[in-house]
Order: structure tokens, then sequence, then C-alpha cells
């Protein structure tokens, strides 16, 4: 094992791949309309189940709503 190991976590699927781009555009824009969420969840729950990764995903949704930094659009 290297360093470069112990700093970078492999993706084990593409469904983490596209909970964190969603997630980073949802972030870049500083909003967050119904059809994002809408996006967001079903591919969160794609797999039936949540995986560590993509529960830290939607935290960082989380501390921008609770900080005021992401808008909440359409609700």
């Amino acid at each position: 094992m290297n360093y470069q190991t112990l700093i970078y976590k492999t993706v084990n699927s593409e469904a983490e791949i596209g909970v964190k781009q969603i997630v980073d555009r949802i972030l870049t824009s500083g909003s967050m309309s119904r059809q994002d969420h809408t996006l967001l969840t079903s591919t969160v729950f794609a797999n039936g189940d949540i995986k560590d990764e993509d529960r830290r995903q939607i935290n960082r949704i989380v501390d921008h709503m609770q900080t005021g930094r992401l808008k909440l659009l359409d609700w």
C-alpha cells in the first residue's frame, strides 16, 4: 500500500459518481429545485440502500442549507 492509496478512495459504482456530480452541480449553482431533489434522491436510492459516500454527499447539501449558502427553489 502506498501513500496515494491512503489518500484517494476508489469509486465503487457509477451511482457514487452520479451522486457526487449532482451534488457538485447543486452546490456550484447555489440553489436546489424540486427537480434537482428528485434526481438526487432517485440516484441515491437506485440500489436500494444509502452508501457512506452518498450520505457524505447529502450531508454537504444539508450543511449548505443550514448555513444559508443554498437556496431552495420551487418548494
